[in-house]
């Protein structure tokens, strides 16, 4: 990629100016929004973008919650949540319409600062789901969210069990396609409506599981080269 100055600015959307300034050295402290726009344009992570070299450290942060009732999930959310309210953060709440309206009225007055989105709509097809996600990060993000923050359950009724194999691959993808993100993502399992199978694939695909309102590590967890590669996944 062999691109000059002027084509790589209008690409990436931001002044030429900017870009001969962070080439010379003269700005060594570009806003996050450059950095991300520049790397995005280049098809690189901010993290190499800097340092010449892949990051070693990933950012994201991605948990199963298994709950068994209503009032687990409520509870649960509603701390998740809060937290990230209470940090500044950009937070979303993907899941089915009767659990939107548990965490809204936990929330209160709050609830104003979250997005609320119906699961149905937006687990439609996992590339789609995968993209819209990352559009919602990147918004953010650029827009001055410190961190992203979001709960999505994928809306599992009536899906086959290829289908369900299929969300569990995209779950797993999750933790390569947002690795570098400044991004939280919680994923809530009704255990009593959800197969074992779907279950165990949860605990297969996130690092850590919450328990007791605190993350930990999850004993079952299967990175993604071995899970999505796994042909009886």
């Amino acid at each position: 990629m062999r691109w000059t100055r002027e084509e790589l600015a209008f690409r990436a959307g931001v002044s030429w100016p900017a870009v001969a300034q962070i080439e010379s050295g003269r700005r060594t402290h570009p806003r996050p929004a450059t950095l991300s726009a520049l790397a995005e344009a280049l098809g690189v992570t901010i993290d190499y973008l800097v340092r010449g070299v892949p990051g070693d450290a990933p950012m994201l942060e991605h948990v199963a919650l298994v709950y068994r009732n209503d009032d687990e999930f409520a509870s649960s959310v509603t701390r998740f949540v809060t937290e990230g309210i209470e940090r500044s953060e950009a937070v979303m709440v993907v899941t089915r319409p009767a659990n939107i309206e548990l965490v809204r009225g936990s929330l209160g007055r709050s609830e104003r600062r979250v997005q609320f989105v119906d699961s149905e709509t937006w687990y439609a097809e996992p590339a789609v789901t995968l993209t819209a996600y990352r559009d919602y990060a990147s918004a953010k993000l650029e827009g001055g969210a410190p961190w992203v923050r979001v709960v999505g359950e994928p809306a599992w009724t009536g899906k086959t069990a290829a289908e369900a194999r299929r969300w569990g691959r995209y779950e797993s993808l999750i933790n390569l396609a947002f690795a570098s993100w400044p991004v939280t993502v919680l994923c809530p399992y009704d255990e009593r409506s959800l197969q074992p199978k779907i279950l165990s694939q949860a605990r297969a695909t996130h690092p850590e599981t919450l328990a007791g309102g605190v993350p930990a590590a999850c004993p079952d967890y299967v990175p993604p080269d071995g899970f999505v590669l796994d042909a009886g996944a």
